[in-house]
């Protein structure tokens, strides 16, 4: 046959790109544990401590993500958490077994106690703030 022709083969270019796109993937959830990890790290550095049992729930948890998608969820399950991040209205303690509420040091048995509510102590809001910054600094090496 007469002319001139040519076969272009992209086959190596996809497997090419197919290569990057999963260095990238590998990459990203890197970068996306260390943020995780730098949450929590500024959430337990910022939560006040009692008995420690809040700041020692604070953890990072991978929980999946498809081939272009990872989520991590960063957080506490334990209880009162929202009522030291965001604090206490004033409100009413009442007997929940006994007739009265007796505590050490009380000078005697009470039926109700009017609570102050407590102040806000955020945590977990200025570690999410923080996430924007934390994420653009690691992700800075990736290429």
């Amino acid at each position: 046959m007469g002319g001139l022709s040519y076969n272009v083969d992209s086959g190596q270019f996809q497997n090419a790109l197919r290569d990057a796109v999963d260095r990238l993937r590998g990459e990203s959830r890197q970068v996306m544990d260390r943020v995780a990890n730098d949450m929590v790290n500024t959430a337990k550095s910022l939560v006040p401590v009692d008995t420690g049992r809040l700041r020692s729930s604070i953890r990072a948890i991978p929980v999946g993500g498809g081939r272009f998608t990872y989520t991590v969820t960063v957080g506490t399950n334990v209880e009162y958490a929202s009522d030291v991040e965001y604090g206490t209205a004033p409100h009413v303690i009442l007997p929940k077994n006994k007739k009265a509420l007796y505590w050490k040091g009380a000078a005697h048995p009470v039926a109700r106690v009017n609570h102050p509510g407590t102040r806000p102590y955020p945590f977990m809001r200025p570690a999410v703030l923080r996430a924007e910054e934390l994420l653009r600094a690691h992700a800075k090496g990736v290429r």
